[in-house]
């Protein structure tokens, strides 16, 4: 079937919506009242919708289209492999040229040592998939007794049930019962709501010394794995002080204990490095990686894997582990145009030295507006907190319901932004250009302007 969204009124899509399909994370009930939005067609950093309306995309998708939309190059190399070898597994001793390739393009762009990848479908696929290569290294390392995994609270990790239960979202373990036993958690390293009187350089060596804390009262003997992300993405864009992350390293070589880094937002250029653990200098044992991988266009993923992990994990037997669509050729073979053209056309390098700057600078003049308490990010990744009282940095009362309403009035003004709680995230293409910044960020403060109209701070 052809689908043309011309041959039903929006009217008649929402319906079918509502009699057949159920969406992620959404009150059923509420939507379906509403009625959804249906976006028709991207191009560039633009979506429209089946209204005709135009929307920058301030989000990249969620967190993942980095070449924005309509890069017909990737369409292209979809459509080639499919006519050639649409699919074959990797199981049996076999593999395609597409998986192949890509490996070893990701070992090119990947931090050094980093020479081996075990492919996936989602980022939720390859946390769980780090959860069975950490379990398997300590067994080959002849610590069997070494499996619990440490990760923080108000962390995003997936949703499965390893994702749900590293990640530290409450609301999502409220859903039960989670997180499954063998995981646990830390405070994590938000200056502005834990820090105090510390300086930035103070609360983030506290913030990783926690970690120490936790392994002392569990046994450096029990404990496997720390994993985190370099920016709390989902949490609400969480950026560490630069004293962090080389702390969090120490502590995890002092303990012998594994250091995973989940790349599956900031990975590929969002914070203006290839990964995020090159940005805030820290070396990890194991990288997730998803949605900028294909930047959206196909369902991908991967773990990559230090040579000190992999060496161990090889000549041990079989991993008993895998997806059918482990390499898919088609996935791989536009995972591999997309990061060609990340490289080839420089734009990881014009986040990090125009476009980012250019973005977080516009963005830190946020912080004169009475609604606005902090402005965080790096690159093209940034959340902008809305807070009661400034001078106190003191929330609101009922939280959520001003990030609520501003995301309304974002939609009105022509940009998608997310709320979390009472923090406005942004996370556009990384092809943006400064004109384009200008017109999103504009917006946003035209936003700005509305909800703190509405809540009577203007």
């Amino acid at each position: 079937m052809t689908m043309n969204v011309a041959l039903n009124s929006t009217s008649q899509w929402q319906q079918e919506d509502r009699d057949h399909h159920l969406h992620p994370f959404t009150d059923t009930a509420e939507l379906n009242q509403k009625g959804v939005r249906i976006i028709t067609r991207g191009q560039g950093v633009y979506l429209w919708d089946s209204e005709g309306n135009k929307l920058i995309d301030g989000m990249a998708g969620l967190w993942c289209v980095n070449l924005g939309y309509g890069r017909k190059e990737l369409a292209d190399v979809a459509a080639r492999q499919m006519n050639e070898l649409a699919f074959y597994n990797t199981f049996f001793q076999t593999t395609n040229i597409p998986a192949t390739s890509l490996a070893t393009l990701l070992s090119e762009v990947t931090p050094d040592g980093f020479n081996r990848v075990f492919y996936g479908n989602s980022g939720s696929e390859s946390n769980d998939t780090v959860v069975r290569l950490i379990w398997r290294y300590w067994d080959v390392r002849e610590k069997p007794g070494k499996k619990t995994i440490i990760s923080r609270n108000n962390a995003y990790h997936g949703s499965t049930l390893a994702g749900a239960s590293l990640g530290g979202m409450g609301y999502m373990h409220e859903q039960g019962p989670l997180p499954l036993p063998g995981f646990e958690h830390i405070e994590e390293p938000n200056w502005y709501v834990n820090g105090g009187d510390l300086s930035p350089d103070e609360f983030g060596l506290k913030a990783a010394r926690w970690l120490e804390e936790k392994i002392l009262e569990l046994g450096a003997d029990s404990v496997a794995a720390f994993f985190g992300e370099p920016i709390q993405g989902a949490g609400g864009v969480i950026v560490p002080p630069d004293t962090y992350w080389p702390e969090i390293q120490r502590i995890c070589r002092k303990y012998d204990i594994l250091l995973v880094s989940d790349e599956v937002i900031c990975g590929f250029g969002r914070t203006g490095n290839w990964f995020g653990c090159q940005t805030f200098g820290f070396e990890p044992d194991l990288m997730t990686m998803a949605k900028g991988m294909s930047s959206g266009y196909i369902p991908i993923s991967g773990v990559m894997i230090h040579d000190r992990v992999a060496d161990v994990l090889e000549g041990s037997g079989e991993f008993n582990h895998g997806y059918t669509y482990c390499g898919h050729p088609v996935a791989t073979a536009v995972a591999h145009a997309n990061i060609s053209i990340l490289r080839d056309e420089a734009i990881i390098e014009r986040v990090k030295t125009d476009t980012g700057p250019y973005f977080q600078e516009i963005l830190r003049s946020f912080e004169d507006h009475p609604l606005v308490g902090q402005v965080r990010g790096r690159g093209l990744m940034a959340a902008i907190q809305l807070v009661k009282d400034k001078a106190n940095r003191q929330a609101f009362d009922d939280v959520g319901k001003a990030g609520a309403m501003c995301r309304n009035h974002c939609s009105d003004n022509g940009i998608i932004m997310r709320a979390t709680g009472d923090a406005m995230l942004l996370s556009p293409p990384l092809v943006i250009t400064r004109p384009e910044i200008d017109e999103l960020l504009g917006s946003a403060r035209k936003s700005l302007d509305a909800t703190a109209r509405d809540l009577g701070m203007m």
